[in-house]
């Protein structure tokens, strides 16, 4: 028996492109236009702050277009083969942007330590003017990127993956304001790759969470922080449950975890009802709507004694206890001792098959069973 429950808002959930490529739209704007003003800057001021942070907002532009063109995408309805629709799309566009940050981190790095080695001489006047003016642009684009997150109705890990670029770029800004003031005090031009590496450390956690939380998607992981054993002893736990096995839990996509599993029901009870409680546990509990279950009932009850409408006597024998015509007593004998054979192996098959519910040959995971089983 198969159920496959969406439940009434099972399609709530999506990212509501009208909603957001306005904001997504805005903000690369911004974005756009500003980090045009700044490469010319940065090439006057000798700034390598400047620089990799036009850069990096170019990374930043890229990001929420890729944002933007995914959500539309995302939002599509399921068809043909794509049953869950192309909901994906938005992991694939978080893990790109994670890696891309990784990738511009190590290429700033080298720049940063190259200009430690040999520095050069930086307006730090123009440098400050600029940091500053980023900081402003990005606070706005961060809060456009937020609005339009907030807007889908759920967490994004797509566009949480545009904001970190954004956010990102703000903390560099800061440290650029920062080393410009040092060289404006002291003259030490150094503090410009300084200011570059510490944006490279927080470029690197920002691309590593995202291609680690990507990646726990695409190999099908349990949402982080699931206790899966637990969610398993909670199901066997319920009324009338004789074991769970072949328990599996999953993202779709982000905050959209779908699950399966084989569960076995106690003799004589209703399937239905213990299928739609743990429908209800599983939503209630752990937001699961997704969920599959094979559910049947536990194969062989107590054992019983096989007389009357049992086992047919194991040959025919007369009253008297002597054997049929034409065959010898020893005969008789081989006969009834294999019959006594066969009838204790018949005898351990039944107990065996009653000891406790059997595992499936071909189930993955281990199988959860009641305290009382245990």
């Amino acid at each position: 028996m198969t159920e496959h429950q969406h439940g009434a808002d099972g399609h709530a959930h999506h990212v509501s492109p009208d909603a957001d490529w306005r904001w997504l739209a805005a903000a690369a704007g911004l974005i756009v236009a500003f980090m045009a003003g700044e490469v010319v800057a940065g090439l006057a001021a000798h700034s390598l702050a400047l620089l990799s942070d036009a850069a990096h907002m170019l990374t930043d532009a890229a990001a929420i277009v890729l944002a933007l063109v995914t959500a539309r995408v995302a939002a599509r309805p399921a068809h043909g083969g794509f049953t869950y629709g192309m909901r994906r799309m938005e992991i694939l566009s978080a893990q790109a942007n994670g890696i891309t940050l990784v990738l511009l981190a190590v290429w700033l790095a080298y720049g940063a330590v190259r200009r430690l080695i040999s520095p050069s001489q930086v307006d730090g006047g123009l440098m400050l003017g600029v940091a500053l003016a980023g900081v402003l642009v990005n606070l706005a684009a961060t809060w456009l990127i937020a609005r339009a997150n907030g807007a889908s109705e759920r967490r994004s890990l797509n566009l949480e993956g545009a904001a970190a670029h954004v956010l990102t770029d703000l903390y560099a800004f800061a440290a650029t304001v920062v080393a410009a003031v040092v060289i404006l005090a002291t003259g030490f031009t150094r503090a410009d790759p300084i200011a570059t590496l510490v944006v490279v450390v927080l470029m690197l956690l920002a691309g590593s969470g995202l291609v680690r939380k990507s990646g726990r998607i695409f190999l099908e992981a349990a949402p982080a922080g699931l206790d899966i054993a637990a969610l398993g002893t909670a199901m066997a736990a319920r009324p009338h449950v004789a074991e769970v096995h072949d328990l599996h839990i999953w993202e779709i996509t982000t905050e959209m975890a779908a699950a399966s599993a084989h569960v076995l029901v106690e003799p004589d009870q209703d399937c239905h009802a213990v299928r739609a409680d743990l429908e209800e546990l599983l939503y209630r509990e752990y937001g699961i709507r997704h969920l599959t279950l094979q559910v049947d009932h536990l194969a062989g009850g107590p054992v019983h004694e096989h007389h009357d409408g049992g086992h047919p006597d194991p040959g025919p024998h007369s009253a008297s206890g002597h054997g049929p015509a034409g065959h010898s007593a020893a005969d008789h004998d081989h006969g009834e001792h294999h019959d006594d054979e066969q009838d204790a192996e018949d005898h351990e098959n039944h107990q065996e098959h009653a000891a406790g519910p059997a595992h499936c040959e071909d189930s993955h995971g281990p199988s959860y069973r009641p305290a009382r089983d245990r």
